[in-house]
């Protein structure tokens, strides 16, 4: 039986999907907050940063995989104006109603799209996004190799995909880091979200995630060229970004 990481623990492949659509569904009513409580807010500056990497045009046509409730595509959707298309993938059901709902409450309903399916079988033609991102998903990913190979497949010659995700700290940081992530995260999770189980996973899941190089040659073998990434906040979250020819 094909096996795979769920947090520390190790699971069936098969089960993975059904207990990560779990933890989203139990937090997404109070996902947004608690991103601002984690990070202290500094998750807003990652996200900006990546936004300006993607080098978004008017008129483009843009896929967020693993969209959750929409705080980059809220971003990508104002960039790509009205002549644009924004699309939101999600595997989860209740994350994308909070996106939806974001953005219907900002009036930008009329160029965005949802679509509620695995990045790993991503239901869309090849070479029809100009650029595709995915931010904190990847890692959740039961088979991020296939996933990849679907980004790669979907987009454009010319195009890129940027990965945002949480990778490894710097040495120095790292006994820190870990003390607040299985400490800290679990106790707001429950006092905030009702759920320290949830962020308890979350902060095992950055540790089974690839480390920054690794990734890099993960993305190559997809398929995508001239391969780079940004290190930001000593090392803990990171940016890659890659291109199809």
């Amino acid at each position: 039986m094909k096996t795979t990481h769920f947090g520390f623990e190790r699971i069936p492949a098969s089960d993975k999907q059904r207990k990560v659509g779990g933890v989203f569904r139990s937090v997404a009513p109070r996902y947004d907050v608690m991103n601002d409580l984690m990070s202290f807010g500094i998750h807003r500056l990652w996200k900006f940063y990546a936004l300006l990497l993607t080098n978004v045009r008017r008129g483009q046509r843009v896929l967020d995989v693993a969209a959750g409730t929409g705080d980059l595509a809220l971003r990508l959707a104002d960039r790509v104006g009205p002549g644009g298309e924004m699309v939101l993938c999600d595997i989860n059901d209740a994350m994308l109603t909070q996106a939806r709902d974001r953005m219907i409450d900002r009036g930008l309903a009329a160029n965005v799209c949802y679509v509620l399916a695995d990045a790993e079988r991503l239901p869309f033609a090849d070479d029809c996004f100009d650029r595709i991102t995915i931010a904190f998903g990847l890692r959740n990913v039961t088979d991020q190799d296939a996933a990849l190979a679907a980004m790669h497949r979907v987009l454009k010659p010319g195009g890129s995909l940027l990965v945002l995700e949480f990778s490894r700290p710097q040495a120095w940081l790292k006994p820190l880091y870990d003390l607040y992530s299985f400490r800290a995260l679990p106790f707001m999770g429950r006092l905030v979200a009702g759920d320290a189980d949830s962020y308890r996973y979350l902060a095992e899941s950055i540790r089974m995630h690839p480390d920054k190089k690794t990734l890099l040659a993960m993305m190559t073998r997809a398929g995508f060229e001239r391969c780079n990434y940004y290190s930001m906040s000593a090392g803990i979250v990171a940016v890659h970004r890659g291109y199809k020819v």
